[in-house]
């Protein structure tokens, strides 16, 4: 076999480092020609630097198609604190219920980093005069990515459920968890120089912050007055329309089955920032009013169909339950080899990264005995044995903690009726749960908190009157329903306490129509005192001497 040629110039190939092949005379003489190490170095960090703002990476998302993300949020994605999104489902239990809904946080959070990016730059082109900078839609495109960081197992059943119950006077939101966690990541992954190659400084870091938590101006970001509109596009609590919506309900219709009536892709070419009163608002094309009440209307559709459907919501609390039992029983290191539990990791994120949605399977799966009243509850689950709904009622927007109270109480009082005059329950077999539908905003309209705008003329913003829009939108926007659950088996115990329910509903109806009625008495009686104060007002002023 003939011996391999020798290499020369036109070779341009270098050999790796440690190799024993050596250089020939030709390449020796031009070695001058060859960047060193530390050349290369100092060029791989100045392509770096280009890298975090200009080369964005691309992602398959069934939802909006092919999104682009730069780098510097490419490398947040890449992180432990960032991929534990993977293992926590973004509808909670809805699974159970709808097979489809298995998608996560983490593609969500995907998509609203996308579209955040979207609104930002489309603010940013068709309007030059508003000085939206780089590290503007750099920082928005951050927050929306990294806005549901610090969501726990099941979602918002662990944020808004289990710790409530497990930790008294507990109020701690999932966004301020989000920015621990974020704090967490960009130190526990050196992150701080990444940001300052995207010529980010730590007013901008506080900006970012500042976003997840969905507050208003803040001196410490370094953004003035003028720039207000941009703390309402990842969490707008002023209107409710923002990014973070836009996604969950597009992402949650596709996952779930539903059709989706809203198009956030023609909002976008209808969106501008116009100055409203002393403040800047991100504000709409008149014509798409009806469009955003559809958006208000879809999410309220999907909480009443989805997020708070019966049986779902009867297999989240079973699941709180079972939380509940082995959350002493669990233990889950943190920091300075510290032990947290299932409702006290959540004070230290090192542990808190390591709390998923798998404690649920870490649970079920379990061969530990202290384990064994939540594993029977998750196997309940398992079986379809599931803590039934026996009854729903509208009782008004009215009845609040202290009427749970009573109802629970009202319906395991003697004596029981005759056909479970052997079988007995107790208030720890009920959950009287109380479930909240609305816009949005609670009672309120909350396109009354929107300005919109006419192709006459685009600087000067206005609100829309409901019945300009359709006569057909509601009169009320809230409803409360209130729901017994019953954790018990037997078919008596549960005809039992529908009979109860049934009878504290009539009751409380009539009570409520006495204070309606009194309510009403006492303002007509008020009305005709001060009618009467007006008469001898007038009688009084008539008998006064007139001047010639």
């Amino acid at each position: 076999m003939a011996p391999p040629a020798k290499r020369t110039r036109l070779d341009t190939r270098t050999p790796a480092r440690g190799s024993s092949v050596q250089r020939n005379d030709t390449e020796a003489a031009n070695s001058d020609q060859l960047t060193t190490d530390e050349e290369r170095n100092d060029n791989d960090e100045t392509i770096q630097d280009t890298d975090l703002l200009n080369q964005p990476k691309v992602f398959n998302d069934p939802v909006h198609g092919h999104i682009e993300l730069p780098s510097l949020l490419v490398k947040i994605v890449d992180t432990p604190q960032f991929q534990r999104l993977r293992d926590i489902k973004q509808l909670g239990g809805a699974h159970f219920v709808y097979p489809g809904a298995t998608h996560t946080r983490f593609e969500h959070s995907l998509g609203v980093g996308y579209l955040a990016g979207l609104l930002i730059k489309s603010l940013k082109e068709r309007q030059p005069e508003l000085n939206i900078t780089d590290e503007d839609v750099l920082c928005i495109q951050i927050a929306g990515l990294c806005h549901d960081l610090g969501h726990g197992p099941f979602s918002h059943l662990f944020d808004n459920v289990f710790l409530p119950s497990v930790r008294e006077g507990y109020k701690k939101k999932h966004e301020e968890a989000s920015v621990e966690m974020f704090d967490h990541l960009i130190k526990s992954n050196k992150l701080d120089k990444d940001l300052q190659h995207a010529k980010l400084s730590p007013a901008d870091v506080n900006f970012i912050k500042a976003l997840i938590l969905g507050m208003e101006t803040q001196e410490d970001t370094g953004r003035p007055k003028e720039k207000e509109f941009l703390y309402h596009i990842v969490a707008n609590k002023r209107s409710g329309v923002d990014v973070d919506k836009w996604d969950y309900l597009a992402r949650d219709c596709h996952y779930l089955g539903f059709k989706n009536n809203f198009d956030y892709k023609r909002i976008l070419h209808f969106v501008r920032v116009c100055k409203v009163g002393d403040d800047k608002q991100i504000v709409f094309r008149d014509k798409e009013a009806a469009n955003i009440y559809d958006m208000f209307y879809l999410r309220h559709s999907l909480h009443r169909r989805a997020y708070q459907h019966k049986v779902v919501k009867g297999i989240e609390l079973m699941v709180n339950d079972a939380f509940k039992k082995a959350d002493k029983c669990i233990k889950i290191s943190g920091k300075d080899d510290k032990t947290f539990n299932i409702s006290t990791a959540i004070d230290d994120m090192e542990a808190y990264t390591k709390l998923t949605d798998r404690i649920y399977d870490q649970i079920l799966h379990s061969s530990e005995e202290n384990l064994q009243p939540a594993r029977d509850i998750l196997n309940r689950i398992v079986k379809r044995s599931i803590y039934r709904c026996i009854g729903e009622e509208d009782l008004g927007t009215s009845f609040g903690e202290d009427d749970k109270e009573e109802l629970a109480s009202y319906l395991c009082q003697e004596p029981m009726p005759s056909e479970s005059k052997t079988k007995t329950y107790t208030e720890e077999d009920l959950i009287v749960y109380v479930v909240t539908f609305d816009y949005g905003m609670e009672k309120n309209d909350p396109v009354k908190n929107i300005q919109f705008y006419s192709k006459r003329d685009v600087k000067k913003p206005f609100p829309i009157e409901k019945n300009k829009v359709s006569l057909l939108l509601p009169e009320t926007f809230e409803q409360k329903l209130v729901r017994v659950y019953c954790k018990l088996e037997d078919d008596d115990i549960q005809e039992t306490i529908k009979e109860r329910f049934r009878e504290w509903c009539e009751n409380w109806r009539s009570e409520m129509l006495k204070v309606a009625e009194e309510a009403k008495k006492a303002k007509a009686s008020k009305e005709e005192g001060r009618k009467q104060e007006k008469r001898q007002i007038k009688a009084r002023k008539s008998t006064f001497p007139t001047s010639d």
